[in-house]
């Protein structure tokens, strides 16, 4: 389960205390509406101080458990993979510099570009109360995706459900942009058809302008995931505390934040032989997995009588890399 660090959950605590609950939980319901219709934004999605509160104690929580199951499993792949810098395109209050600090302790150089001066503000001051230098020191730079601008020139460059609210005939201009001089570039969706389709289209231009997938493929072939009728999505658990249920109107203490990315290098990565897309059945005796491979999407089967295996896919998840094509019967 994905926990925010406590430095950064204190200060958003201490800055949502600084408004009503009441506001926050009007806001939370307008932004979820407007986040749930999926449109290009027109307009700056956050137009108030305690618009920008609510965003972050609604979304940072959720934003930081994706980024952070992503940004470890690139980790896993690209294990010489050490980043001192890092560029974080429409990063609103700074989810994403927080996760990849965690992941990468050899961060020195946190950027982060908003175009939300309120956001930048308070993603300002929460970075302030951090432990590590690279988000204790961060910049932060007031700005637009702008692919006229020089292209962000970071060892990590990350981009985080921000796509889907780019006009559909910029997004390739934009993927382009964002690769030109970054070593690894990650782009992280909502966990929804449409992310998918955001991201798969991404990924084969990607993989045209050379760069090398690092994660979650396990092959830089066509997706054999049929388009229209399913998707690839992924989901990592996060804690709600009080307050988070509250603006949430929820009950349980903990929720799914479902999402699909792509991560891309300059480098050849250990790539994973094949990749869990589906909750693994797990009977007495029996793994069924539901895995991505480059032979194409298959159904294996591991049971008692493999040994070493069964006990491998006893203790993967949903997500996960599946070390080799598993035995059948």
């Amino acid at each position: 389960m994905a926990v925010l660090p406590p430095d950064l959950r204190s200060a958003l605590d201490a800055e949502l205390g600084k408004y009503p609950q009441t506001r926050l939980t009007q806001s939370v319901e307008r932004l979820s509406s407007r986040y749930r219709d999926n449109s290009p934004a027109t307009a700056p999605i956050l137009s108030s101080e305690v618009d920008i509160a609510a965003y972050a104690g609604y979304r940072m929580p959720a934003t930081y458990a994706a980024v952070h199951a992503v940004l470890a499993e690139a980790a896993l792949r690209a294990p010489g993979f050490a980043p001192r810098t890092q560029i974080d395109v429409g990063g609103g209050t700074g989810a994403a510099i927080w996760a990849a600090a965690d992941v990468w302790p050899s961060l020195e150089e946190s950027t982060v570009v908003e175009q939300v001066p309120g956001a930048i503000a308070l993603g300002r001051r929460l970075a302030g109360n951090a432990g590590g230098k690279a988000v204790r020191g961060s910049n932060w730079q007031r700005g637009l995706i702008d692919t006229a601008a020089p292209a962000p020139d970071a060892d990590l460059v990350t981009l985080s459900y921000v796509l889907g609210e780019l006009p559909e005939a910029r997004r390739a201009d934009v993927v382009r942009w964002l690769s030109a001089k970054a070593g690894m570039l990650v782009l992280i969706e909502p966990g929804t058809p449409g992310g998918y389709e955001r991201i798969v289209e991404a990924r084969d231009q990607l993989v045209g302008l050379g760069l090398s997938l690092v994660a979650p493929c396990p092959h830089e072939g066509d997706c054999p995931i049929p388009r229209g009728k399913d998707w690839c999505h992924f989901s990592a658990r996060l804690p709600r505390n009080g307050l988070h249920r509250r603006l949430k109107s929820a009950t349980l203490d903990f929720e799914d934040e479902k999402f699909s990315y792509v991560v891309a290098s300059r480098t050849a990565p250990e790539r994973a032989a094949g990749r869990i897309l589906r909750h693994p059945v797990k009977r007495k005796g029996m793994v069924s997995l539901t895995l991505c491979a480059e032979s194409g999407l298959t159904e294996s089967i591991v049971t008692k009588r493999h040994g070493t295996a069964y006990r491998a896919a006893r203790d993967v998840e949903w997500g996960d890399a599946w070390p080799g094509q598993s035995p059948r019967i």
